[in-house]
């Protein structure tokens, strides 16, 4: 295919010119670069105007510059240290140049660089540099300068590119610039020419002209106004999609289930106390789902102690009551115990339920595998295990999913799989980024309760520096003193459990060493499951005044006396692992405390980012925060937080009034002139990435 003939679907290797493609090219295609449309959606990290050579006189600071000078002085170090390929030794160099046009003297400098440098400086007596200018102690100086920089006549601007996949930029730079110019005339809109026209919107290709600098200027105005466009049509292709999934997903056949006023009732007497009014108005929201015809998909957000759980039994017993099965899933086996237990309190033998854990042995699990088929098994509680190919439901109708941040979209979907018409709810205190933006786009049904049991005191927060740990160990021995327990937790230093293990000993001698006397226990990874269990019930006995930990506490611990959670180094913990673990005390009668202990060189963004965990408890408030450190996830991918989204410059807390405009204009166009849509959510609703993810 020539060049003449390219489409932007076509493929990359044709702009290489090869027959087989190189390696760059291999690696730009593994990086999801199949078309010349996506190589486009690579944007430049800067775009520049070319400087002319100048004299040092005009030089500024952080600006870049092009000069003309003569070698004056060449020093080379040794990067001690630092070695290249072939385990080459590599030199740090400081090169005094003088001016051309003047008698002013810069210093160059280059780091870590190879031997060859060291001879090509040394054979010029004059070259043409290029670089930003830096202020260095009162010297001028410009790192990693361009030596002879190739620059072309015509052209207008320094362009440079990220690396990708190991790729440098310059490769996809050369790329690019050999996409024809027809190409970049080319209509780039993935909607119809109706819609463009009715939303008065400018081509497309021309604002990726402009960002590639190909455009007529790259003024901060014209710029702008090439992002914001480019930003429109991102957040209408994902609100067409969004509508495209919801068509699809009220045509889907939801097991119909009747929620009698006398099951309901019955099942609330089994609880010694009365449902608050968010109860009650999130399990009317569950009732109305389960006689809709329609899977219901619903999240119960509220936070730690407000009575999700509650909701949630409520709603697996009316079920259950009809005949069927439900599935509650749990990511850790603490939490799934707790939740047995509350289980087995409230419910007693009114419910046939079963635990299903890693931990299960083979003999049990054969065991529940057979009575789950023939339906002897009516509530189900367990972690991973019960979305595993080996587990099979005889009639299940309702799954429940508790800290769905801890799942992955696949995981989720493929438990409310093994039911036909099977409905969701998904419990969580703080709602992850991708939620968030579900629920902002109107995409994901929710039921908040804010309401907490007039019986709780409630969670002071502090952050805790250098100057005031000494009073945050006084406050414990306070507490300890009143008979209360104190978690400690110590943060993941990485992957290695050999490590981490390293991280709680070392706390547990510091911890012995401040309160000798005091029962102080570790809880880590390599602790076999039997020994966790001895360990947390001893600590819920009271047997235990100090509880050292890494996060594996963050759900499914209830000790109603541990009134104290104290967590280091929390700048490493994400906003709602915060959340979660603060949420571990406070939830009995007694007040609780959670202290940060931040690290003494904390920066000024993590400690305003420790603020937001200090000064607000309301799950949403955190999430939003969340949502703004993280990033946003994928809308129809399984990302669950990060960069890489389908949406590359378009940000739901950045771009908050371009998202409202468009989901205005969108509505209005669907009310007003629906015709103009349908045949792009008709050919969406055929893709199966927009239309079934949850």
């Amino acid at each position: 295919m020539s060049t003449n003939n390219l489409t932007w679907e076509s493929a990359i290797t044709e702009l290489s010119r090869s027959k087989k493609p190189a390696q760059s090219v291999l690696k730009i295609q593994d990086a999801g670069i199949q078309t010349i449309k996506d190589l486009i959606w690579i944007l430049p990290l800067r775009v520049k105007v070319m400087p002319k050579i100048t004299s040092f006189d005009q030089i500024q600071i952080d600006e870049l510059f092009l000069g003309h000078c003569k070698v004056i002085n060449v020093g080379f170090t040794p990067a001690f240290g630092r070695r290249g390929k072939s385990k080459v030794q590599l030199f740090n160099a400081t090169v005094v140049v003088k001016d051309m046009l003047s008698d002013k003297y810069l210093n160059l400098k280059w780091f870590n660089t190879y031997p060859s440098l060291k001879k090509q400086l040394e054979s010029l007596k004059d070259f043409v540099f290029m670089g930003e200018v830096q202020d260095y102690r009162g010297t001028m100086q410009v790192v990693n300068p361009k030596i002879n920089p190739i620059i072309k006549g015509s052209e207008n601007y320094i362009i440079e590119y990220p690396t990708i996949n190991t790729v440098a930029g310059r490769y996809t730079k050369s790329l690019i610039e050999k996409i024809p110019n027809y190409l970049w005339d080319t209509p780039l809109e993935l909607y119809p020419k109706e819609i463009q026209e009715e939303l008065a919107l400018s081509p497309l290709n021309e604002s990726f002209k402009t960002l590639h600098g190909l455009g007529s200027s790259i003024e901060p105005n014209i710029v702008e106004a090439a992002n914001n466009r480019i930003i429109y049509d991102e957040f209408l292709f994902d609100q067409l999609k969004v509508t495209a999934r919801k068509i699809k997903n009220s045509k889907l056949y939801g097991v119909m289930i009747p929620s009698k006023t006398e099951y309901i009732q019955d099942v609330k007497s089994y609880f010694p106390y009365d449902l608050t009014s968010d109860q009650n108005k999130s399990l009317d929201d569950i009732i109305q789902d389960f006689t809709s015809g329609h899977p219901m998909m619903r999240m119960l957000q509220g936070d730690v102690g407000c009575g999700k759980t509650t909701v949630a039994i409520i709603a697996a017993m009316i079920v259950i009551k009809n005949g069927a099965q439900v599935a509650f899933m749990c990511p850790t086996e603490a939490l799934a115990l707790q939740h047995a237990e509350t289980i087995s309190s409230i419910l007693g033998d009114k419910v046939k339920s079963t635990l299903l854990l890693g931990s299960t042995k083979p003999k049990e699990k054969k065991k529940i595998y057979s009575d789950l088929e023939e339906g002897k098994i009516e509530l189900l509680i367990g972690t991973h295990s019960l979305f595993q190919d080996s587990v099979n439901f005889n009639k299940l109708q309702l799954a429940i999913i508790d800290e769905q941040h801890k799942f992955g979209v696949e995981q989720r979907q493929k438990l409310v799989a093994k039911g036909e018409g099977a409905h969701s709810l998904i419990m969580t205190a703080t709602p992850i980024p991708r939620t968030l933006q579900l629920a902002q786009f109107g995409d994901l049904d929710i039921s908040t309760i804010r309401t907490i049991p007039s019986n709780r005191k409630g969670i002071q927060t502090r952050i805790v520096k250098e100057n005031t740990y000494e009073k945050y160990l006084s406050f414990i021995k306070t507490r300890i003193s009143l008979k209360e327990q104190v978690y400690v937790v110590v943060p993941a230093i990485s992957e290695s459990e050999t490590l981490d293990l390293k991280n709680v000993d070392t706390h547990l001698v510091t911890y012995k060493n401040y309160f000798p006397g005091l029962k102080i226990e570790a809880l880590h990874g390599q602790l076999k499951s039997d020994e966790k269990k001895i360990i947390l019930e001893r600590f819920s006995n009271g047997d235990v005044d100090i509880l050292i930990s890494t996060s594996v506490i963050e759900v499914g611990i209830n000790v109603l006396n541990a009134t104290v959670m104290a967590i280091y180094g929390p700048e490493r913990f994400g906003l709602s692992s915060l959340h979660q673990l603060r949420g571990r005390v406070g939830r009995g009668e007694k007040p609780g405390f959670c202290f940060l202990i931040a690290d003494k060189n904390l920066s000024p963004e993590g400690m305003n980012r420790l603020k937001v965990i200090e000064k607000n408890t309301d799950g949403f408030i955190i999430a939003d925060a969340d949502l703004q450190n993280r990033g946003e996830g994928d809308l129809f991918g399984v990302n669950q937080s990060g960069t890489v989204t389908s949406r590359r410059l378009s940000s739901i807390v950045q771009h908050i009034d371009i998202f409202e405009d468009v989901s205005k204009k969108v509505q209005e166009i669907s009310q007003t002139k629906p015709e103009l849509l349908n045949p792009i959510i008709d050919q969406l609703i055929q893709d199966t990435k927009v239309s079934s993810t949850i």
